[in-house]
């Protein structure tokens, strides 16, 4: 077989294997997930750059990306940046620790007793179902405007959906695991701790992760109010229309540090699943 077929041939395998990508179920590879990856964004910052260097797009609405990197650039060099990104960070891990670790603890009570579900349940259904934004003016009136009430903020955006996510965790955990605890003659306070609770692990930190998108997003909210620090300074409404560029910039930093979060997120999660192991779904009643 000569050069040219063997290239052909190749050519053919590559354009075989991507397209089974759109059989359902098939998974891409490590590579082809990195390829498709980065070509979409890739494609995004191309059709950024030519909406805005052609003139379809004025400056005004959407700066260029050379003047975004730039600006970023400016922004590391004088240390604006990275105080803004340790503020935000500080803001952030501390409300979304406190939010999690109440609702890992309430969540797993009402996971597993029925006193604590008819108690916590009803109200957190209740709760979860209104605007956080509600609770801003609430916020500065209770806490005043400075990092507490951010921490408050993030919070209520979080607490109360965590809450519900950590009851599913463990009522996912198979009744057969917890009638294995009885039948060995563990207590409920070993069976919760030895069985119930290394079992809902994976789920737990799905959960986790995925309220960290949510508060990340709420962090923009709580910063709004009265911050002189923090990445959401430069996406605040007026500077989106007088500092156009800076806010372009700042947004940036804030997404790609909120997706590095979560791939860390990711990858931890992984992890737990191969150490604890996946669990299936189940009926649990504790």
């Amino acid at each position: 077989m000569s050069s040219l077929e063997t290239q052909k041939v190749n050519v053919h395998a590559k354009k075989r294997r991507y397209s089974n990508l759109l059989t359902i179920g098939k998974e891409p590879t490590r590579s082809q997930f990195l390829t498709i990856s980065v070509a979409v964004f890739v494609l995004l910052l191309l059709i950024w750059w030519l909406a805005t260097s052609s003139g379809t797009i004025k400056p005004i609405f959407l700066p260029g990306i050379e003047n975004v990197l730039l600006r970023m650039i400016t922004l590391a060099q004088n240390g604006t940046l990275q105080s803004d990104i340790a503020s935000s960070l500080y803001r952030m891990i501390i409300a979304f620790t406190i939010s999690s670790l109440m609702a890992i603890i309430i969540g797993v009570l009402a996971g597993c007793y029925g006193l604590f579900k008819a108690i916590v349940e009803p109200l957190v259904d209740f709760i979860r179902y209104m605007p956080v934004v509600a609770f801003v003016p609430l916020t500065i009136l209770w806490t005043g405007t400075d990092d507490i009430q951010k921490f408050l903020v993030i919070w209520i955006g979080t607490f109360f959906q965590q809450v519900l996510m950590m009851i599913d965790a463990i009522k996912r955990v198979p009744s057969d695991f917890v009638g294995l605890g009885r039948t060995l003659g563990l207590s409920d306070r070993k069976t919760l701790l030895q069985i119930v609770i290394p079992s809902a692990l994976p789920s737990i930190w799905d959960a986790l992760r995925i309220s960290l998108g949510w508060a990340w997003t709420w962090l923009v909210l709580a910063e709004l109010v009265a911050s002189t620090s923090g990445l959401a300074i430069g996406s605040s409404f007026l500077n989106a229309i007088f500092r156009q560029i800076r806010s372009s910039a700042t947004y940036s930093c804030l997404v790609s540090w909120g997706s590095l979060l979560i791939k860390l997120c990711v990858q931890l999660s992984m992890y737990f699943s191969v150490t604890t192991g996946d669990v299936p779904d189940g009926n649990f009643d504790a």
